[in-house]
C-alpha cells in the first residue's frame, strides 16, 4: 500500500519559512518523479514544483527563487523549503508520487495546511 505522509505545514508570518516533508512508502522511490502541488480555497489544485530521481528540478513562476524542492532517496523523503513567504502562499500543500513510465501509478498525500498571516 503506497503511503505519502506530509508534514510541516502550519502558520507563519509573511517573510517567514516553513519547510514541508513527504515521507514516502511502499513504492520503489527512485522510478517516481516527486512533487509539490497546492490548492487554496476556490481555486483550482496547481504545481509547485517537481523534481526527479537524479535531483532535475522545475518550478512554477510564483515560487521561483523562493521555493527550494529536494530529495533524499536514501530516505525516500522529499522536501521542500519555502523561504520569503507570502500571504498569497497560504494553501493546502499537497505531495505527488508520479511513476515515471507507468501514468496510471499517480499517488496523493493527504496534504498538509499553510498559512501566512500577520
Amino acid at each position: 500500500q503506497v503511503q505519502l505522509v506530509e508534514s510541516g505545514g502550519g502558520l507563519v508570518q509573511p517573510g517567514g519559512s516553513l519547510r514541508l516533508s513527504c515521507a514516502a512508502s511502499g513504492l520503489t522511490f527512485n522510478n517516481y518523479v516527486m512533487s509539490w502541488y497546492r490548492q487554496a480555497p476556490g481555486k483550482p489544485r496547481e504545481l509547485v514544483a517537481a523534481i526527479t530521481r537524479g535531483g532535475m528540478a522545475n518550478y512554477a513562476d510564483f515560487v521561483k527563487g523562493r521555493f527550494t524542492i529536494s530529495r533524499d532517496n536514501a530516505k525516500t523523503t522529499v522536501y521542500m523549503q519555502m523561504d520569503s513567504l507570502k500571504p498569497e502562499d497560504t494553501a493546502v500543500y499537497y505531495c505527488n508520487a508520479r511513476h515515471t513510465s507507468v501514468t496510471v501509478l499517480n499517488y496523493w498525500g493527504q496534504g498538509t495546511q499553510v498559512t501566512v498571516s500577520s
